[in-house]
């Protein structure tokens, strides 16, 4: 080992913009010859025990932490030399792993994430989004000081420890926040005009001036910029920035909600400048509609010479019915030796959307589209993704073709990805293949006989690829969707279970099989790229799972086999006791994220896995594209692996924030569905067991609502942290995760985004522990009582499933 390696590793870990990674991706930063990989381990372990570094959980390495930080951290730009992450003093001989011991007294600097609870937790900035949550300090709500969810905050360490173990900590000091700009309702009272901002982000309202403020009226949805934040010793103020209409009409709680994360709005003109410039750039008489001729881009396609025709090819598309982005195509062939040849067609969107263009800035700041009940907020304009991108019928398109072979039995043996030209000739709906599939001879006449022949052989494929999964290893997790209903004013009028079928399983199984072959030909190229890392499971939560299972009455082995859990999802279908398994181990898993660090995908049980597959509408599957044009054609790639962990973390948030809001905002139009309903009886499972009460979701109408603990007159409930239950005093009756009840609308308070269920029946569950159940207990009624008392952003209907995770 060169002798200022030692020095270029404290170097690089102590450098400002360092992220925790792994020894192996480490080394590859620092240009360590892989031979020499099992010596640097060593060299970073006896740093470790000289105090000149630090693990952390997942063997991340840190930089020893200062007892003292020095310099002031108020004002602090994200990209300022940031304090160091909880660890051990370092000296020689300690144990540096952090969380062996709780440092007292010690800052880190991270993102503070609020749960509804009030209390929130704060993520060292200098930990990766792949490493889990359990390095994540708890803040308890009295610790939490003015701070807002997203706000950039110092914490100090208190040294105890506090919520399912973890380090407590105390913010003190608000370094940047996330927005100063809030959505609520605005009201008068007493002279003043003040504003309830929505959910339970402040306890109190915030005073916005005089009445009238804006031509604000009472009830009016209004977006203000709080100028002054509240704590638990001072009010807050704020000034009227938007009024946004009145609460309760058409699209108010969708324009609410936009406001409220931040969703982005229409494109600049900038980016629509760009997009329509890169449309004339190839096709020169192009409609004002913006549609092409097949001539047009034929003659496009004969002038790259990398680009290979496949218009001749049987290549179908399978989306849902209200699908208008149409991101992949399949082909499917029998070749030499009876071997199978995949063609997975995938909308060649790097073609349009060049790098650092206005286009792809933007693209890269929205991170993916947004799935909205009532709307679509894509990540491109709709003249790419919607039109010149799109793989639409009778329409010739270009993509990037990742060409897998297999044999007989459907093992992988060789992975081809290349630029192409695709003409598809069937647009299909999921009901249609599963109509097709339910009676295939009833389709002879209706499909050309090519096509006919190429639906058989894709299920009967698919099943292959599936069954060899599953004998890896593969879990699972998911659950029916309850999707709600909408009118023509964006109100629910009911619900429905969207059905994972056979035909979503076709199309499942090819793109899993194009991500992971596409991850593993990068990856074997030494090649940089954002993976989806799914991590494996705290070995302690699976041992809590493995706890829970056995005390329903199920026999097991531990649960920290895969296989032992692969078995246990499987024969658990269908009795009464799946959701609550199923929401358990659903609770013990990590989230999916993206990153460029050599982590596999636990779900999967793959050990090298990226997306590739859907670049209209997420920006990771762009950059992997990106590459793979780079590699056919030869061209130098620039590898930055803080970049791309920084751009990882991006891609993970903008994730996040949209599943958030698509499920905030279901909440608040179910809020408004149930507003007149009170009383109304809904069948629910239990989806969350805390001291206050009960949460539980409905299964035929997917709101979700508190079980308040005072409101169980039945008994004195006492709750036990360890199994999350609560138990009976008297009649040992016990609610936990996964049990199924009957409960009352009880309240709902729109505002405070908060629904109120009562208890009327609870559904018994053979099992074993304390509080054996009869068959049925129905909660008492006082005479004269009145009756009151939730993948991988996710386009709807495809790519359901772990790969999603």
């Amino acid at each position: 080992m060169p002798d200022d390696l030692y020095q270029a590793i404290l170097d690089h870990v102590n450098g400002p913009h360092y992220r925790a990674v792994k020894p192996r991706v480490l080394a590859k930063k620092l240009d360590v010859p892989i031979d020499d990989l099992a010596a640097f381990r060593q060299l970073i372990k006896r740093m470790v025990r000289e105090g000149q570094l630090a693990f952390g959980e997942k063997h991340l390495i840190f930089p020893v932490m200062p007892a003292h930080p020095a310099a002031k951290t108020k004002g602090l730009s994200r990209n300022t030399s940031l304090p160091r992450p909880l660890s051990g003093s370092g000296a020689k001989g300690a144990d540096s792993r952090i969380g062996s011991k709780v440092p007292h007294g010690r800052h880190i600097t991270g993102i503070f994430r609020r749960a509804k609870g009030g209390f929130g937790f704060v993520r060292s900035q200098q930990t990766p989004q792949s490493a889990g949550s359990d390095l994540d300090v708890y803040i308890p709500e009295k610790n939490a000081g003015d701070a807002a969810n997203g706000d950039l905050v110092r914490v100090r360490l208190t040294g105890k420890r506090g919520r399912m173990g973890r380090t407590e900590g105390r913010i003190v000091d608000v370094i940047e926040r996330q927005t100063s700009r809030f959505v609520g309702t605005y009201f008068e009272q007493a002279g003043l005009g003040l504003v309830r901002v929505d959910g339970n982000i402040f306890s109190n309202p915030i005073y916005v001036g005089d009445p009238g403020a804006r031509g604000a009226q009472p009830d009016d949805k209004v977006v203000l910029d709080i100028v002054r934040f509240p704590s638990h010793v001072r009010d807050g103020e704020g000034v009227l920035v938007q009024i946004l209409g009145q609460r309760g009409q058409p699209g108010i709680d969708t324009l609410s909600i936009i406001h409220e994360f931040g969703l982005p709005g229409e494109f600049a003109e900038e980016t629509l400048t760009d997009a329509r410039s890169q449309a004339a750039l190839y096709v020169r008489d192009m409609e004002k509609e913006g549609d092409v001729s097949d001539d047009q881009i034929r003659f496009l396609a004969s002038k790259e010479t990398k680009r290979r025709d496949l218009t001749d090819r049987t290549v179908i598309t399978i989306d849902p019915v209200d699908a208008r982005d149409f991101d992949d195509a399949i082909s499917l062939e029998l070749v030499e030796n009876d071997h199978w040849r995949l063609g997975v067609h995938i909308a060649d969107v790097s073609h349009f959307v060049q790098s650092n263009s206005p286009l792809d800035r933007e693209a890269q700041q929205r991170g993916t589209s947004i799935y909205l009940p009532d709307r679509v907020i894509p990540m491109l304009p709709e003249i790419i993704s919607n039109n010149l991108a799109s793989l639409q019928p009778d329409q010739i398109r270009l993509a990037i073709t990742a060409e897998i072979e297999f044999t007989p039995d459907g093992a992988r043996v060789a992975t081809e990805t290349f630029q192409s030209a695709i003409k598809s000739c069937r647009r299909f709906t999921y009901e249609e293949v599963d109509t097709f599939l339910a009676k295939p001879k009833a389709w002879t006449k209706k499909l050309a006989p090519d096509v006919h022949r190429l639906l058989g052989q894709m299920h009967a494929f698919a099943m292959m690829l599936r069954q060899r999964r599953m004998r890896r290893g593969a879990l699972e997790l998911d659950m029916p969707e309850v999707k709600i209903d909408l009118d023509s004013e964006s109100r629910v009028t009911g619900a429905h279970v969207e059905k994972h079928t056979e035909s979503h399983q076709i199309i499942e199984e090819f793109m899993l099989v194009a991500n992971e072959a596409v991850a593993e030909m990068l990856h074997d190229r030494g090649l940089l790229f954002l993976r989806r890392v799914h991590m494996a499971p705290d070995p302690r939560k699976l041992a809590a799972l493995t706890d829970f299972v056995r005390e329903l009455g199920l026999k097991t082995e531990s649960l920290q086999n895969r296989f032992a859990l692969q078995k246990l999802l499987h024969e658990i279908l269908g009795d009464p006791r799946e959701r609550a398994v199923h929401y358990a181990a659903l609770r013990s898993m990590q989230r999916a994220v993206y990153s460029p660090e050599e982590e596999g995908h636990y779900a999967l049980a793959s050990p090298c896995y990226c997306h590739f597959t859907s670049p209209i509408r997420r920006y990771p599957d762009l950059t992997v594209h990106r590459l793979i044009t780079a590699m056919i054609h030869g061209e130098p790639v620039h590898q930055d692996l803080e970049a791309l962990l920084i751009l990882g973390d991006h891609c993970s948030e903008r994730e996040q924030r949209a599943t958030n809001a698509e499920r905030e905002l279901v909440q608040v139009k179910l809020l408004h569905y149930l507003e007149d309903r009170l009383g109304q009886p809904l069948d629910g499972v239990v989806t969350g067991v805390e001291n206050y009460g009960l949460y539980v979701a409905g299964i035929d109408l997917p709101a979700e609502g508190l079980v308040h603990i005072a409101s169980l007159i039945d008994d004195y409930y006492r709750y036990d942290r360890a199994s999350r239950t609560l138990t009976g005093s008297r009649s040992r009756n016990v609610y936990r995760l996964g049990d199924s009840v009957r409960v009352e609308v009880a309240s709902v308070d729109i505002e405070r985004r908060e629904l109120s269920f009562r208890l009327v029946g609870h559904r018994s569950r053979v099992g074993k522990g304390p509080g054996k159940r009869g068959s049925k207990k129905e909660a008492p009624k006082k005479k004269n009582r009145r009756r009151v008392a939730h993948q991988h952003s996710r386009k709807p209907g495809k790519g359901r499933g772990p790969g999603q995770n």
